[in-house]
This record gives C-alpha cells, sequence and structure tokens, in this order.
C-alpha cells in the first residue's frame, strides 16, 4: 500500500473529541485533523510524537487530512488509522504474503453472517474446500512497562464487539466452516502478541475457548513509513 499523495509530517498537540487531533505543521501552523481511530492509543497518542496525515480529495470533509502514522520515542512507526487494516489483509492475500490463506479463487469483503448481526471482514470461498471466515483486528498496544519486550497485546480497551466477534466466529466453525481471527500488527516494535487479559479478561477467556473450538488466530506484521506500508512477515501469538 502505497500512499497517494505522500503523507505530511507534523507534530501532535493532542487528541481529543475522539475523532479530532491538532498539530503543528512544519511551518508552525496549528492544524485540526480528523483520527479515524476510536480506541485508547495508549502509547500511539503522546504530544509532541511526529505523526503522518494524509489528505482526502473529498472536497466535502470538514477536516480533509486523516492521521495515518504516529513515531513514538523509540522510533517505532504505528499505523493508527484502523481503516487501514482490512485494506493491508485484502493485499496481502492477494499478494500471496499469507501462506495459510492461499489457494482460494474468490475474496468478498464485508459479508453478512452469524446470528449477532455481524459482518464478516474477508470471506474466501473455492469450490474444494469449505468457505473460510476472516476476523481482522489492529493491534498497536505495545507493553508500555518494558518497550523493548516487543510484547503488543489485543484490546486496548474493553471490546464487547471485539467479544461478539468471538462468538460468532466459533459458531463459523461448528457450521463446519472455517475461522480465523487475523491480528494485523500495527506497530513496528510488536514482535509477539497476546490477548490483553489485564484490560478484558471477559476477551481473553472468550479467545481461549475460541482456539480450543477450532478458531485459528494468526498474526501478521506490518512494515511501515511514511512512504508505504504492507504486511509482510507471520509473527508468535502467545496463549496467556
Amino acid at each position: 500500500m502505497k500512499f497517494t499523495p505522500p503523507l505530511q509530517p507534523a507534530t501532535l498537540i493532542q487528541r481529543y473529541k475522539r475523532f479530532l487531533t491538532d498539530v503543528t505543521l512544519p511551518n508552525g501552523e496549528q492544524r485540526t485533523i480528523h483520527c479515524a481511530n476510536t480506541g485508547a492509543m495508549t502509547g500511539c497518542a503522546e504530544p509532541g510524537n511526529q505523526v503522518w496525515y494524509s489528505t482526502s480529495s473529498n472536497l466535502k470533509r470538514k477536516y480533509p487530512n486523516s492521521w495515518e502514522i504516529s513515531v513514538d520515542p523509540q522510533d517505532h512507526h504505528i499505523c493508527v488509522n484502523t481503516i487501514r487494516a482490512n485494506a493491508l489483509v485484502v493485499e496481502a492475500i492477494e499478494n500471496g504474503v499469507i501462506d495459510e490463506l492461499s489457494g482460494y479463487n474468490e475474496l468478498k469483503t464485508e459479508v453478512k453472517y452469524g446470528t449477532e448481526n455481524s459482518r464478516i471482514d474477508v470471506m474466501l470461498t473455492a469450490s474444494d474446500r469449505p468457505n473460510c471466515y476472516i476476523e481482522v483486528k489492529s493491534v498497536t498496544l505495545l507493553d508500555q512497562t518494558d518497550t523493548d519486550s516487543g510484547q503488543g497485546y489485543f484490546p486496548d480497551a474493553v471490546t464487547t464487539r471485539g467479544q461478539k466477534h468471538l462468538r460468532e466466529l466459533i459458531q463459523v466453525v461448528g457450521s463446519g466452516q472455517r475461522a480465523i481471527l487475523l491480528f494485523a500488527v500495527l506497530h513496528t516494535g510488536i514482535e509477539k502478541v497476546s490477548a490483553a487479559y489485564h484490560i478484558d479478561a471477559d476477551y481473553s477467556q472468550l479467545l481461549t475457548q475460541a482456539k480450543a473450538l477450532g478458531v485459528e488466530v494468526l498474526c501478521y506484521k506490518a512494515d511501515i513509513s511514511a512512504n508505504a506500508m504492507n504486511l509482510t512477515s507471520k509473527i508468535e501469538f502467545i496463549d496467556v
């Protein structure tokens, strides 16, 4: 995924009202830009961090600029625009990066499924195997007590929506189909991923149950720069 037009740099002043961020441009101008991330963004939104933002061609947008990347004091690059995760996964599947998802001949996104009125992020189909349902989650939370450990966590806040998705994936497996929880790791400092039991014990317990029942968990990490971003390498998921 290349950023076109190129991203522009700024310095973070503050994030507020969940969707808004104030930044200072290199020329000293202050500007309000959009933030698509509704999570806690722990460690990703410290005042003074360098940020990179995109510019939309939609002239009707009140805030045409969107916060894409944050750079922390350790020079880790973090994609804070969670909307990008699904597109990165689709691109990686189509380019053959994710070996576990090869061999399917049709890919659909945002397909309605389940008993809790959900939409699966990606569905793969082929004539010779069960359908494959893929729920994508963006991982940006690095262990703040030891940033050198490379330990990443999901979620970064209690997620009843994420719990619902796990229940739906369990039902998919029960129906004889394939279900995958795919963690798109969008923080260059993260080298391994675990469920954040200390943040959402219910989610962690449900994930353990889902794995035991046949839901597969995959973690793929992105290379991130101000020019481009791509999922490139598989990393380990560690049970808590």
